[in-house]
């Protein structure tokens, strides 16, 4: 999030002088909505934020069954229907259909990372990784028993289900706790039951 702050204050600095490419208003407001969902939906894929309304978004994201695109329009709706009493009111409206824009475009591009996926971790540190897990992402473990073909060895597999958002952060235990570890995750057309709680998707 601090990266991606300072990223986006210098180059907003940068491109500031440069002219726009179009004085159409309306043109202006769909095509800057578009850019702006996209770069803001690519940085919360990753892990990351640019402002303190898109953690708040995502935090609130895990609490009702809002997009996390929804959650950053209705917030905006306030803070530039507010605006209206300070500059004019059709430049508010133009903000507000920028940010409509922007949502459904911010809930294009995560959507394809809130896809459930199912993860097999194979690792000495078994127990330490587990916990690890349910601490830092919140998501139940199983363990299973199983036995290398090779060596006869006992191993302990850890099973659980995560969301695509989710993966970059359980990469990150994994290589922190047991670099060598065996690691494997595949897609879920469905989650039932258990714990698992995953939302719906709009």
């Amino acid at each position: 999030t601090i990266y991606g702050i300072i990223m986006l204050s210098i180059f907003a600095t940068y491109f500031h002088p440069i002219p726009p490419f179009t004085e159409d208003i309306l043109l202006a407001t769909i095509f800057g909505g578009i850019f702006l969902g996209i770069g803001v939906g690519i940085v919360i894929r990753n892990g990351g934020a640019l402002d303190g309304t898109e953690i708040l978004s995502i935090v609130i994201s895990k609490k009702v069954p809002f997009s996390v695109g929804e959650i950053v329009m209705f917030i905006n709706l306030f803070i530039l229907g507010s605006a209206g009493f300070v500059y004019t009111w059709d430049r508010a409206m133009y903000s507000i259909l920028a940010y409509v824009i922007a949502a459904k475009a911010i809930d294009i591009v995560i959507t394809g990372m809130e896809e459930t996926k199912s993860v097999w971790i194979i690792s000495d540190e078994a127990k330490e990784m587990g916990d690890a897990i349910n601490s830092r992402l919140g998501r139940g473990v199983t363990y299973l028993h199983g036995e290398g073909a090779f060596t006869g060895e006992d191993k302990k597999v850890i099973f659980c289900v995560i969301t695509r958002l989710e993966e970059s952060k359980l990469t990150t235990i994994v290589e922190e706790i047991d670099p060598s570890s065996f690691l494997a995750m595949a897609n879920i057309a469905e989650v039932r039951g258990g714990r698992f709680k995953k939302r719906d998707i709009h």
